[in-house]
């Protein structure tokens, strides 16, 4: 049963290498449409200008025009085409846009290029998810190298969504655990085991680890929209409605959450 894709994400940063400012906060889409207006004048009036046009497509990026952004990210490989940070961008970009394969070629190319912790990891995520065996190659290549709890964390639970997805629940279940105990909020960690319960019946065990994950964050929706749809296999009827009342009390964007509300309060 599929329950949802997972976007690994290494860095906050669409390009390692983008301009910050500590005078400029966009904080609304008005701002951000405005400042795609300037930097698209910006980048007419100087079209060799990386900075100003990497500024350009992470304000895209902000507002999910997606397409335009890879234009313009096109634009900048065809000038630099050896650089390590567009590609990885541009993959990233893909990803936005669940064009996985896209995004897989993209990060091959980054890794090729130079193979950075974040881009080897980035790579091995979309495989795991595509149950490309390759996955763990990168993992334990990069966990050879490994200077910190984090990146094994990552490593970890790379490994065990390749195994969750091969139909190898065991050892998935393992190697959640491990990235646990090197990040304990972990919270993709923590939704990964309890969807493995979910589909062995395991209702009480799932049930434990979604509220084990509710425990450590209590504003993450998906949590309780799990919890939610476990509680209804499980047959608890009204304690599934107060849960998916409370992940669409934190994303209203939760449409199976809404659409299992009113089929239960309908009923």
């Amino acid at each position: 049963m599929k329950k949802w894709f997972i976007t690994f994400i290494i860095s906050t940063s669409i390009f390692s290498c983008k301009e910050n400012s500590s005078t400029e906060k966009i904080t609304t889409k008005d701002e951000n449409i405005e400042l795609v207006k300037q930097l698209t004048e910006q980048v007419k009036n100087n079209p060799d200008s990386a900075p100003v046009r990497m500024r350009l497509v992470n304000a895209l990026d902000s507002l999910r025009q997606y397409d335009a952004a890879l234009a313009q990210v096109d634009s900048l490989i065809k000038r630099d085409s050896l650089n390590n940070g567009l590609w990885f961008a541009k993959g990233q970009l893909y990803e936005s846009i669940k064009d996985t394969l896209g995004a897989i070629k993209s990060f091959e190319k980054a890794v090729s290029i130079y193979a950075s912790v974040e881009s080897q990891l980035s790579l091995a995520n979309l495989l795991a998810e595509t149950k490309n065996k390759k996955s763990l190659a990168i993992c334990n290549a990069v966990q050879r190298v490994a200077m910190d709890r984090s990146t094994e964390a990552h490593c970890d639970f790379i490994a065990g969504v390749y195994f969750a997805r091969t139909g190898e629940g065991t050892k998935a279940l393992l190697l959640f655990d491990r990235a646990i105990n090197n990040n304990y909020t972990y919270m993709e960690a923590y939704m990964e085991k309890g969807f493995i319960y979910y589909d062995q019946k395991k209702y009480k065990e799932a049930l434990a680890v979604f509220d084990r994950a509710i425990t450590i964050n209590n504003q993450y929706a998906d949590a309780y929209y799990w919890k939610a749809k476990t509680n209804e296999a499980a047959g608890d009827k009204q304690e599934a409605i107060t849960n998916y009342q409370r992940s669409l009390g934190l994303d209203k964007g939760l449409k199976e959450a809404r659409a299992a509300l009113e089929r239960l309060e309908g009923s």
